[in-house]
């Protein structure tokens, strides 16, 4: 029964939902960024590339025959995931540091051309108010 009511205290208080919504997200995200990648990057990289297939270049250790199959080295297939990875992180890197840049305009206080959070207004409030009592204080 101990098991179950931590369970319970656990999807209550919002930790499960938090976790649920964060993987969805993140599922979704990673769809956005595939299709970014895939779509729209790749594409002009594989015009400068002209037509390179990076997945055929390998080394050949052993040759195939009636008996014995093929022994490879995919050097190829390995460059080509190394370079999908840096520009998947690349094309991430660049969209969190525009969402960040849009975060921090929203949370300056003295940009009127973007709706401040009421947190940080509350507490730009507070600092200009405290900065007044001390200001009185001090004569």
């Amino acid at each position: 029964m101990k098991l179950i009511k931590e369970f319970k205290d656990f999807a209550v208080k919002g930790n499960m939902l938090d976790m649920a919504i964060g993987i969805i997200i993140g599922a979704s995200f990673n769809s956005v960024i595939n299709v970014l990648v895939k779509n729209i990057i790749l594409p002009p990289l594989s015009l400068m590339s002209d037509g390179i297939n990076f997945q055929e270049k390998k080394l050949i250790l052993r040759t195939q025959s009636e008996t014995t199959s093929q022994v490879s080295i995919d050097y190829g297939l390995f460059a080509e995931t190394i370079l999908d990875f840096l520009i998947v992180g690349f094309t991430i890197f660049i969209v969190v540091k525009f969402v960040n840049k849009l975060k921090t305009k929203a949370d300056n206080v003295k940009d009127m051309t973007v709706a401040t959070p009421a947190d940080v207004q509350l507490l730009s409030d507070i600092k200009e108010l405290l900065k007044i009592q001390n200001h009185k204080l001090s004569k």
